[in-house]
């Protein structure tokens, strides 16, 4: 079929949207509410306007997102009437929206403020209303803070929440001015149902939704001379940190990032990797120890702290399948205070570990009673990736222009390849049978690479072949829609597996809620960082955890050997039951009905 834009024929196939037609033609028309490859298209922010003329019909004015291009019909994206109705709707947007835009942690990076440019606003005739003021402002989690001055109600978040991650915490609340995005049962959102995954801080277009901002506190320990500062990167941060420096997606900036800490104060910066391979050896064994002994099955893993907060909340009868060993973040910071304090001769009441992490949920977990030793955390303080490149920016350095540099020290500054790939989804469990295999069969897995785990598919099964010991089945999910399904299945007594790897996030580590947000759209980099992951572990000296002579040395030196009893006081945690029983009153559940 064929219609025109702009004057210019256009192809297009049928219920396609004007919005998508005018895209696939290169012609820009801006949005606030829109998510192309989510599918919410809901027409609330009014942004995307354009004149349309069809035969037989008056010129009419439509948003572009949810309106069909049909054969013959004309779109005009740049008419008198269209710039003044676009105009007018982002000056109504600004005038009931807190512009203390300074103290925004997306000054600079607001699709509002955009909008404000490309419609031409000068001076917004309604200046700033105070409409916005009664509205909610949480700082209730220690991830996420939301604060409805910001928020231009796109419902980008309330679709993801709902949709996407399928945890349906997030609602609209009243109406009309009184409208806002609030918590289901009228929480605050440290208290509810929330899994401080960060996905709505990924799509939301202001700064309605963000992380938590810790980066104050770091500064202060770089600057304090009686705090020692242990900082550590993970897998999934090295390849997103410079799409916030204009570099290419997937670009490995493992050692500017390391130079660039060193610059702002850090005493020493190691790998989050080498405990991934840690981690490996523990839930290996343990995994292999239950299927010996008679234990629950399937086992799965515990690194993604927000897929363990939505087993405690919503599966807790069934957390005893959840691995115990802590997530590589907290064995580090467990093993900074410890076997490295002793190493490098260091007060441990002096060290503060920070942690560079893709995930807001990472934040929370820094916090967990389970992961303190006698009152003292293992890990201090956690930064997003988006907060790490704040940190540098408002300290002038810009990362593209930095040398590379190595880690700081031979202890625990290595790692394997297998360590690498727990930053997409899949890849833990890849990990894991590299090992598991050698240990089970004596025999390195051949190829290395295990490729049935790969992939982007949110729920993924694969049969181990384990030579004269049989086969196991594993299972590979990501997102918390996925995650419910694999619970389901086995709250059922139908899950047939043996071991299973759940990630909070869609595309794991690498999709996290604390990564480079991309305007307007939720998955576009996943591909090239995948790709750069798997471009580094195939560059890997080693490639197999239990091959990384520094696992080596620290079970010889420190821990004895894998679950044992240093290793069980150090890396691994417990879990409890966090499930809400909220009770409504009739009237309560008869006003939701009506609403």
């Amino acid at each position: 079929m064929q219609g025109l834009i702009n004057g210019k024929p256009v192809e297009f196939t049928e219920d396609e949207t004007i919005l998508s037609v005018a895209r696939r033609h290169g012609v820009f028309i801006p949005t606030l509410c829109e998510l192309a490859d989510a599918e919410h298209t809901p027409g609330t922010c009014r942004v995307c306007l354009v004149e349309i003329r069809r035969e037989g019909h008056d010129p009419d004015v439509v948003t572009s997102c949810n309106t069909p291009m049909e054969p013959g019909m004309e779109v005009l994206t740049r008419t008198q009437i269209v710039r003044e109705k676009q105009r007018l709707q982002v000056e109504l947007l600004l005038g009931d929206h807190d512009q203390d835009c300074a103290t925004c942690v997306r000054h600079g990076k607001c699709e509002l403020q955009d909008a404000a440019q490309f419609v031409g606003l000068q001076r917004s005739r309604y200046g700033r209303r105070v409409y916005f003021r009664g509205r909610t402002r949480d700082e209730s989690s220690v991830s996420v803070v939301r604060d409805m001055t910001r928020c231009i109600r796109c419902h980008r978040c309330v679709h993801v929440c709902r949709d996407v991650q399928g945890t349906d915490v997030l609602v609209l609340h009243e109406k009309g001015l009184d409208a806002e995005i609030g918590v289901r049962d009228s929480l605050a959102l440290g208290t509810s149902d929330c899994i401080s995954c960060g996905q709505c801080t990924l799509v939301c277009p202001t700064g309605a939704l963000a992380e938590v901002d810790d980066t104050e506190q770091v500064i202060d320990f770089f600057y304090d001379p009686d705090v020692f500062t242990v900082v550590q990167m993970a897998p999934a941060t090295r390849i997103a940190l410079g799409e916030e420096f204009y570099m290419e997606p997937g670009s490995n900036v493992e050692g500017k990032m390391i130079t660039a800490l060193k610059q702002l104060g850090a005493d020493v910066v190691l790998d989050t990797n080498f405990t991934a391979d840690l981690v490996i050896m523990e839930e290996g064994t343990e995994l292999l120890g239950r299927l010996e002994n008679g234990g629950k099955l399937p086992m799965i893993t515990s690194c993604s702290p927000g897929w363990v907060n939505y087993c405690e909340k919503n599966y807790p009868e069934h957390l005893d399948h959840v691995s115990t060993t802590k997530s590589p973040q907290q064995c580090f910071g467990a093993l900074a205070k410890t076997y490295l304090a002793g190493k490098m001769g260091v007060d441990p009441a002096k060290v503060r570990v920070v942690s560079i992490m893709p995930c807001t949920a990472k934040k929370e977990e820094a916090q967990r009673p389970e992961m303190t030793r006698d009152g003292v955390p293992d890990v201090d303080v956690v930064l997003t990736t988006r907060e790490c490149a704040r940190l540098l920016k408002r300290e002038g350095v810009w990362l593209p222009d930095l040398e590379a540099s190595g880690f700081d020290n031979d202890w625990m500054g290595s790692y394997s390849g297998a360590a690498e790939i727990f930053g997409t989804t899949g890849g833990v469990m890849e990990a894991a049978i590299r090992t598991v295999h050698y240990v089970v069969t004596g025999q390195e897995l051949e190829g290395v690479v295990y490729a049935p785990v790969r992939g982007y598919e949110q729920l993924r099964e694969a049969v181990v072949d384990l030579g004269e010991k049989g086969t196991i089945k594993v299972c590979v999910a990501h997102g918390l829609k996925a995650a419910k399904h694999v619970m389901e299945r086995i709250a059922a007594g139908e899950a047939d597996w043996t071991f299973v790897e759940i990630m909070g996030c869609p595309g794991g580590c690498m999709g996290g809620g604390g990564q480079p947000r991309i305007k307007k759209s939720y998955q576009s980099f996943w591909h090239e960082r995948q790709q750069a992951i798997y471009r580094i572990d195939e560059r890997c000296e080693v490639r197999q955890s239990h091959n990384n002579p520094l696992i080596t040395m620290i079970y010889d030196e420190f821990l004895g050997e894998p679950n044992g009893h240093r290793s069980h006081e150090l890396l691994h945690t417990t879990y409890r039951d966090r499930k809400q029983v909220v009770h409504h009153t009739m009237k309560e559940i008869w006003d939701e009905l009506k609403a």
